[in-house]
């Protein structure tokens, strides 16, 4: 039997990718939801509940991947150890990164809740650079966690 398949190590790290990766996706296209719904006319209502069942479904969606992402991130770091002892400020920067992220998840809640009451003031146009803010949170994950081996 192939030892990478019986290590458990492995299938956390894994599945945090699977899940991190999943839950920006949400994050990727809820956002253009909102461009979408930032352009509907005052009179399309049908429109508007079409987009925003949608978007209730994608956050409810989004926070379900949400959880194991950072369930299993936190085995990472707890149980098998990823990123203790010395030199490991990548570590301390990606939890900031994460913390960044987390807060983002939760501005779009407030967002949705916006839309919810008709009390959306912003443009679609401020929805479409907020869209890149995802975008920017996970190449700097991305980058971070490729050059881990040169950060100590």
């Amino acid at each position: 039997m192939n030892t990478a398949l019986s290590n458990p190590y492995l299938w956390v790290k894994a599945l945090h990718i699977i899940f991190v990766a999943s839950w920006f996706a949400g994050l990727f296209y809820l956002p253009r939801l909102f461009v979408n719904l930032a352009m509907v006319p005052s009179d399309s209502h049908a429109e508007r509940e079409r987009l925003l069942l949608m978007a209730r479904k994608l956050y409810r969606f989004s926070t379900l991947l949400m959880v194991p992402a950072l369930a299993f991130g936190l085995l990472l770091w707890l149980y098998f150890g990823m990123g203790k002892g010395p030199g490991q400020i990548w570590l301390h920067v990606k939890l900031l990164l994460v913390l960044g992220v987390i807060g983002y998840h939760h501005v779009c809640r407030k967002l949705l809740r916006e839309f919810e009451a008709l009390q959306n003031r912003r443009s679609h146009k401020w929805f479409r650079v907020f869209n890149e803010v995802a975008v920017l949170l996970f190449a700097a994950i991305v980058i971070l966690v490729v050059l881990k081996p040169t950060l100590g």
